[in-house]
C-alpha cells in the first residue's frame, strides 16, 4: 500500500477517534470513558486505539497540543504591529481555527474545561507580549501592563466561550471585527457616530 493512502487513512482513523471522544466528552468526565467505549463507538478494535495513543489521557494530550500548536503558529505569522493596528485580521485566522475544532474547544475552555489548557493557552498569548510592549513603549513588567493584559486575555477567552455557547451565529470574520472594536475602542464602541 502507498505510504499516502497509509497516511491518509492513518489521519481518518485519528480524526474519527478523536470526534468519539469529543462526543464522549459531551456526556461524562474524561476519567469515566474507557478506550473500549471509544473504540465502539469508532468501529474500531482497541488494538487500533493503541496503535496510536498509550491511553484516554495520551490522546487528550495530543489534542491540546496539537491546538496549542496551531494556535502559535497562527500568532507567529503576525508582528506585534499586526495586533496593535488591525487585530482583526489576526483574531480572524484564530476563529477560524476555534470554528473547526469548536466541540473540543467547548469543553476544554468550559465549565469543566481544563484549567490547564486554558493557562496554556494564557502563555502562548503572553509569549506575544515582549513584542506589543516594545513597540509601544511600555514597560513589561508594569502593574498597569499586566491588569491590561490579564483583562485583555481573559476577555477573548470570554468571548470564545460566549461565541462557542451561542451557536457560532456570527462569523469568524465578525466575531474578529467585535473583537478588534473592543480592545480598540472598549466602551466607546457603543457611543454613536456624529451624524455629518
Amino acid at each position: 500500500m502507498k505510504e499516502e493512502n497509509l497516511d491518509r487513512r492513518i489521519r481518518k482513523t485519528r480524526k474519527v477517534i478523536r470526534e468519539c471522544l469529543t462526543e464522549l466528552l459531551k456526556e461524562k468526565r474524561i476519567q469515566d470513558i474507557t478506550v473500549r467505549e471509544i473504540a465502539e463507538k469508532a468501529d474500531i478494535n482497541r488494538g487500533t486505539f493503541y496503535l496510536h495513543y498509550k491511553d484516554i489521557f495520551d490522546l487528550m494530550e495530543q489534542i491540546e497540543n496539537e491546538l496549542l500548536e496551531e494556535l502559535e503558529e497562527v500568532l507567529r505569522r503576525y508582528r506585534a504591529s499586526d495586533l496593535l493596528t488591525n487585530p482583526a485580521v489576526v483574531f480572524t485566522e484564530v476563529f477560524h481555527l476555534v470554528k473547526e475544532n469548536s466541540g473540543m474547544v467547548s469543553i476544554l475552555i468550559g465549565e469543566n474545561g481544563d484549567i490547564n489548557f486554558v493557562n496554556r493557552l494564557k502563555d502562548i498569548v503572553r509569549g506575544k507580549c515582549p513584542e506589543v510592549a516594545k513597540e509601544e513603549g511600555v514597560c513589561q513588567g508594569s502593574s498597569a501592563f499586566e491588569a491590561y493584559y490579564a483583562f485583555t486575555v481573559t476577555g477573548c477567552i470570554g468571548l470564545v466561550q460566549y461565541w462557542l455557547d451561542s451557536g457560532l451565529k456570527e462569523s469568524p470574520e465578525e466575531l474578529a471585527s467585535l473583537t478588534e472594536q473592543i480592545i480598540l475602542k472598549g466602551i466607546r464602541m457603543f457611543e454613536k457616530e456624529p451624524d455629518a
